[in-house]
């Protein structure tokens, strides 16, 4: 079974305002939506688990049904940070999923993933104990300390990583539980646990569309772009 995390739970901070940047309206549709609409109509997809506050629930089931998404299989309580949502997402997933099931973990305010993206990572977990979304670094990459450049990077080896991040659910579960309860905290990217843990991580190849709206530029970006998809 492959079962999609998808995570809602941010308050959006560096976005500012009073609605969270995953629920606010574009192009007619609230960003959550697009990608339970792509999640929702893939045919790998088994199911969706949501991290997200009880206020919203109500509010991302009737988005669920206006797109037609009938995997939703419940909700997760968000955690303090990123990391720690996914923990809860995980744990809520093993009550009825089994460790061989596959996790994709993707962001509800990175609304243009594609179909493509979610098979590959798919794919990748066959072979692989999980997969990274990543596209190329573009910009001359500089290793400095104290105000001085010290070395250059090689850019050819240096990747950015996006979501979806995907993995066998328990070898992830496990890498996840050892840096309970304190190291988690520190931990920036869903892949970061699978790596620390030793796990055999895939890369998958990104899209540059596939973007996070985190400010309000990238939510200007995304509604030209889906302006641009309708004409």
């Amino acid at each position: 079974m492959n079962i999609a995390l998808i995570l809602a739970g941010g308050c959006g901070s560096r976005f500012g305002g009073e609605i969270p940047k995953q629920y606010i309206k574009v192009a007619g549709k609230p960003v959550i939506a697009y990608c339970l609409k792509t999640f929702g109509e893939h045919e790998e997809i088994d199911g969706i688990q949501i991290v997200a506050d009880e206020e919203w629930r109500p509010f991302i089931q009737e988005c669920a049904t206006v797109e037609g998404c009938g995997k939703l299989r419940g909700f997760s309580m968000p955690g303090k940070n990123r990391q720690l949502s996914i923990w809860n997402g995980l744990k809520d997933i093993l009550q009825y999923g089994c460790e061989e099931d596959v996790v994709i973990v993707h962001d509800a305010a990175r609304p243009l993933v594609s179909a493509r993206i979610i098979s590959d990572c798919m794919k990748t977990c066959k072979e692989h104990d999980g997969a990274l979304t990543t596209i190329p670094v573009k910009d001359t990459v500089y290793y400095g300390r104290d105000g001085k450049i010290e070395s250059l990077l090689e850019r050819e080896r240096l990747m950015a990583g996006q979501a979806p991040e995907a993995f066998r659910a328990g070898p992830y579960y496990r890498a996840n539980e050892m840096l309970l309860p304190d190291k988690i905290l520190q931990i920036n990217g869903s892949t970061e646990p699978a790596v620390l843990a030793g796990l055999n991580i895939g890369c998958v190849a990104g899209e540059e569309r596939n973007f996070k709206v985190t400010t309000r530029e990238d939510l200007e970006r995304l509604e030209q772009i889906l302006q641009a998809r309708e004409q």
